[in-house]
């Protein structure tokens, strides 16, 4: 498989709801998988795109595998989303005065 950028792999809803799905802590592939309607091949491709972009690490345990949730990837995220929490914030306190002149 071809490196995975965390863009790539946060693009798509399901990817979007593993993630999700471990940030209260690790969880089994199988738990994961129930959550879907998909198949649990198809959740295990997407778990595959979630670790190659090294947003989650996966620990074996016995004939389970577990499925931890690295966070540290989501920076680059946090950093590409910054700038536009300065527009937003204008753009909100925008409309919260016009709101405020409408209804004193």
């Amino acid at each position: 498989m071809a490196e995975v950028g965390v863009f790539n792999a946060l693009a798509n809803p399901v990817r979007r709801k593993l993630l999700e799905a471990l940030r209260d802590g690790p969880r089994a592939a199988g738990d994961l998988a129930g959550e879907f309607v998909l198949s649990r091949p198809a959740v295990s491709e997407h778990l595959a795109v979630l670790r190659n972009a090294r947003l989650v690490r996966e620990e074996s345990r016995g004939r389970h595998r577990y499925y931890h949730l690295e966070p540290a990837p989501l920076a680059e995220v946090s950093e590409w989303l910054h700038p536009f929490e300065h527009y937003w914030r204008t753009r909100m306190r925008a409309l919260s005065d016009l709101m405020d002149e409408e209804n004193p």
